[in-house]
C-alpha cells in the first residue's frame, strides 16, 4: 500500500513512527505545508517515506501529488478545516481516503442551542454517491474520537447487548503538563472547534438536537488509574455515526475538560480569540484563532515535559445477551511514559495515530472492504479490536453495575 500522508504535525508524526514498524505500507509520502517539517517527520521513521511540501487547501494540487506518487490511499492528518480540498482532491485522482476528523459545522442560523444546522460530515455524506460510484472508500472519522469510540460501539452492539439504552463515548485524563500555565495536549484549533460549537445529542425519538456548550455535566469514574472525571457535552462526530449503522435510543460525546480549560475556552470566546475570520492588525490579515494556536507550544513537543494516562472509551447501557441488564465501558488508556519510551510520541497523538494504521492495514489485508463514505461502525470490530493489541497497548472493557 502507497499512502499520502498530509500533516506532520504531533499526529502526522506519531503515524509514521508507528507505521515504520508495521509491513503493510510499501512507501508513505508525508506531506506538509513546509518541508523542513515534513522531512522531520519522514527523517524519524524510515527510508520508505520520503517529504514533499504541499497546500492542503489546493485540491487541484492534492490530486496531482496522489497521481505522481502513484498512492492508493490519502491520510489525512490535518486541522479539520482541510477536510474538504483533501477529500475532493483524493476522489479525483481516483485514491482511498481516510480521516480522523470530519468535515465542519455550522450552527443553526436561529436556534443554535435546539436544533443543528450543518452538521460534521454532511458535506462528505452528500458525496457518498460519488465514491460509491467510483468503487473508492471514504472510511471517515477513523481516529481514537471518532473511530475507536465507533469500533467498540459496534463491538458491544454485535457481541454484548441485545439492546441498546445509550452509547456514551467518554474521554478523560490525569495528564499533568510540567512547567506550562496552560498547555493542551492536542490541536487548540480543533479543541476550540469542538468545545464551543453547539454539542449534538442523538435520541431515537429525536433525531439530532442541539444543547449548549459544556451541558449536563457529570462525573465519570475512570479507570486506569484516573479516577472521576467532571465531563461535559462537547461536539464530536461519534454523535453524527454512530445512530447511521446502529440502534442505539440515545448516544452522547462528554470530555473530562475541567474548569480551568472551560474558563480559558470560554474566556476566548468573549474576546473573539476562537474566530477563524481574518482581522486587519496594522495592514496584515490574520485569524485570531491561528494567532492563539501560534502562542501555545506545540502539542507534539509536549512529552517531555507530560506525565499521567489518557483514556478514551465508550460506556454502553442496556440489556445483554442473557436478558439481563448490563453496563460496560471499553476503553484505551496509554500511559504517556509508555509512549514516549516505545515510540517517542506524548500519549495522546499516539493513541489517535495508531487507530488509523490498524484501519489502514485491515483495508490492505481485505479484512475491511467496502465503497462509498462509511464510518467505523460499517465494519465489523473484532479484526480491528485483535490488531490493535498488537501495538503494545491493549484495548480493555471493565463491567459496571447497571444504574
Amino acid at each position: 500500500m502507497r499512502v499520502l500522508l498530509v500533516g506532520a504535525g504531533g499526529v502526522g508524526t506519531a503515524f509514521a513512527r508507528t507505521a515504520a514498524r508495521r509491513n503493510a505500507f510499501e512507501h508513505i509520502v508525508i506531506a506538509d505545508h513546509t518541508k523542513a517539517r515534513a522531512e522531520r517527520a519522514a527523517q524519524s521513521a524510515s527510508d520508505r517515506f520520503t517529504a514533499v511540501a504541499l497546500d492542503a487547501s489546493d485540491e487541484k494540487a492534492v490530486a496531482e501529488l496522489l497521481r505522481a506518487e502513484r498512492c492508493d490511499v490519502l491520510m489525512n492528518a490535518v486541522d479539520p478545516r482541510f477536510v474538504m480540498p483533501l477529500f475532493r482532491g483524493a476522489l479525483a485522482a481516483g485514491a482511498n481516503y481516510l480521516d480522523m476528523a470530519m468535515s465542519l459545522s455550522h450552527p443553526h442560523p436561529t436556534e443554535p442551542y435546539a436544533k443543528p444546522g450543518v452538521k460534521l460530515g454532511d458535506e462528505q455524506f452528500a458525496m457518498a454517491e460519488e465514491w460509491e460510484n467510483q468503487g473508492l472508500l471514504a472510511l471517515v472519522g477513523m481516529g481514537v474520537e471518532p473511530g475507536l469510540a465507533d469500533v467498540f460501539a459496534r463491538h458491544a452492539s454485535d457481541s454484548l447487548f441485545s439492546s441498546i439504552d445509550e452509547i456514551g463515548v467518554r474521554d478523560g485524563a490525569n495528564l499533568v503538563v510540567d512547567g506550562y500555565d496552560f498547555a493542551p495536549t492536542f490541536s487548540i484549533w480543533t479543541t476550540i472547534e469542538e468545545c464551543l460549537n453547539p454539542p449534538v445529542i442523538w435520541e431515537k425519538d429525536r433525531g439530532w438536537y442541539t444543547t449548549e456548550p459544556f451541558s449536563e455535566l457529570e462525573v465519570f469514574d475512570f479507570p486506569a488509574g484516573i479516577g472521576p472525571v467532571e465531563c461535559v457535552n462537547v461536539e464530536h462526530e461519534e454523535v453524527l455515526l454512530v445512530p447511521r449503522w446502529l440502534q442505539p435510543k440515545r448516544v452522547t460525546f462528554k470530555y473530562g475538560l475541567g474548569d480551568e480549560f472551560i474558563g480559558v475556552l470560554k474566556t476566548l470566546h468573549k474576546l473573539g480569540l476562537d474566530s477563524t475570520a481574518p482581522v486587519d492588525v496594522e495592514g496584515m490579515k490574520v485569524s485570531p484563532r491561528d494567532v492563539v494556536a501560534a502562542c501555545l507550544p506545540d502539542p507534539a513537543e509536549l512529552g517531555d515535559n507530560m506525565h499521567g494516562v489518557t483514556c478514551a472509551g465508550t460506556w454502553v447501557t442496556g440489556t445483554g445477551k442473557d436478558g439481563a441488564r448490563r453496563e460496560v465501558y471499553l476503553h484505551h488508556a496509554v500511559d504517556n511514559a509508555w509512549s514516549m519510551k516505545e515510540y517517542g510520541s506524548q500519549s495522546v497523538v499516539w493513541q489517535t495515530a495508531i487507530n488509523p494504521i490498524v484501519a489502514l492495514e485491515l483495508l490492505a489485508s481485505d479484512a475491511w472492504s467496502g465503497a462509498g463514505v462509511l464510518g467505523p461502525e460499517a465494519f465489523p470490530a473484532d479484526p480491528f479490536l485483535d490488531l490493535l493489541n498488537d501495538s503494545g497497548a491493549p484495548w480493555a472493557m471493565e463491567e459496571r453495575t447497571p444504574r
